[in-house]
């Protein structure tokens, strides 16, 4: 091909933002003219790497804008450590059903057992499969939402959150919530009750949920809410991180 015409075609390329292409234009014009392919052939081979490198990137613009705090693919999970997790069900759950569905997903259990890892996981592989995903601790989604409400800018803030495909609400019931924080949350999750999916993650059973809400009749509202259609695992095994610590210091 011409200098020329080369040229004006990157240009063109570059105009139509078609950036995966361009990486690949020259490789594919000497591979089609060495194989002998036609026309059609040759652009299907194109559009396939705008395609693939278009999915990639967007894989990788959810993954940074969900703001996940380490990036834990379920790859690095250690389900040896975890005797009693239902491998099917996470694996079912990787496929994204439940949120097509509207469904939330509770992991229950005490600190070190993998809960974070496998909200994120999962996380991960929703961003993968073209989800708007936000993670979140308890608190950081509590303090977001009272400076909102302080700076009268609350309902979009609000409104925000009840947008994304998954919600990711980390470590609920670490710290007690204010009177306000409480409520806020109570409005995110109430507007997000069979349109959008939630995955939490908490240290307390659900009959101990009172001590971070306060309010009992806050507290059983939300429940209903949140446990309606919910996927709850319950994470019984022993802290792995407990457990390494242990190692290391015998």
């Amino acid at each position: 091909m011409k200098v020329a015409v080369m040229a004006e075609l990157n240009s063109n390329l570059k105009l139509l933002k078609l950036s995966g292409m361009i990486c690949v234009l020259e490789s594919h014009i000497r591979q089609a003219k060495e194989a002998g392919q036609g026309y059609e052939e040759f652009l299907l081979g194109l559009t396939e790497v705008e395609i693939m490198t278009r999915m990639e990137n967007g894989c990788k613009r959810r993954i940074k804008q969900a703001r996940f705090p380490l990036l834990k693919p379920l790859e690095t999970f250690n389900f040896e450590a975890a005797p009693d997790l239902d491998v099917r069900l996470i694996k079912e759950l990787c496929e994204g059903q439940y949120i097509k569905e509207a469904r939330n997903v509770i992991l229950l259990g005490r600190s070190g057992t993998g809960k974070t890892h496998l909200a994120i996981a999962l996380g991960m592989e929703a961003c993968r499969q073209g989800v708007r995903t936000r993670f979140v601790t308890g608190c950081g989604l509590a303090n977001e939402l009272i400076e909102a409400r302080d700076e009268k800018v609350l309902s979009r803030v609000i409104k925000r959150y009840a947008g994304y495909g998954l919600l990711i609400i980390d470590e609920l019931g670490y710290v007690p919530f204010s009177k306000e924080g409480a409520e806020l949350i109570f409005q995110v999750l109430a507007e997000r009750h069979e349109r959008r999916s939630v995955i939490i993650t908490t240290n307390l059973g659900f009959g101990d949920w009172t001590q971070v809400f306060g309010d009992p009749t806050l507290t059983a509202a939300l429940l209903d809410r949140v446990t309606h259609k919910a996927n709850i695992i319950n994470c019984t095994w022993d802290s792995y991180r407990l457990r390494e610590t242990l190692k290391r210091r015998s």
